[in-house]
């Protein structure tokens, strides 16, 4: 008699490596590191390689601060591994990849609603005389 079932469990638990973001920082103060990992791993557990740093909170100068290490990049990617949608997003904005559309949509929303708001008049408080 074959048993399957060992097999089976190896592939499913196998897993894939994956380059996604690790959180760093301090408390109401985010950091991320961006690094190759297992997708079975904790986000900030134990990673294979560190490929760059993301800064989400903009500098004295309304920068947010990204850094990749572009030649690990390519050869994770080379390798197989997998990336999240936030990863690709930051890699889209940096060039390394096409545009994700939803940075694209989430761009459009926000100029309508600047749009939107700049063409609505302020409403000033209604002053009311008594005679």
């Amino acid at each position: 008699m074959v048993h399957i079932t060992p097999q089976v469990l190896k592939r499913y638990h196998g897993g894939y490596v994956v380059i996604r973001m690790a959180l760093g920082g301090c408390c109401n103060r985010p950091f991320y590191r961006i690094v190759a990992a297992h997708n079975k791993r904790a986000r900030d557990g134990k990673h294979l390689d560190k490929l760059g740093t993301y800064d989400p909170l903009p500098n004295v100068y309304n920068e947010k601060l990204v850094s990749l290490n572009i030649e690990r990049i390519k050869y994770w990617i080379a390798c197989g591994a997998h990336i999240t949608k936030p990863v690709a997003k930051l890699f889209g904005l940096a060039g390394f990849f096409p545009l994700h559309p939803m940075t694209i949509t989430a761009a459009e929303r926000l100029q309508k609603a600047k749009e939107k708001a700049a063409a609505q008049p302020e409403e000033s408080p209604k002053e009311t005389q008594e005679a």
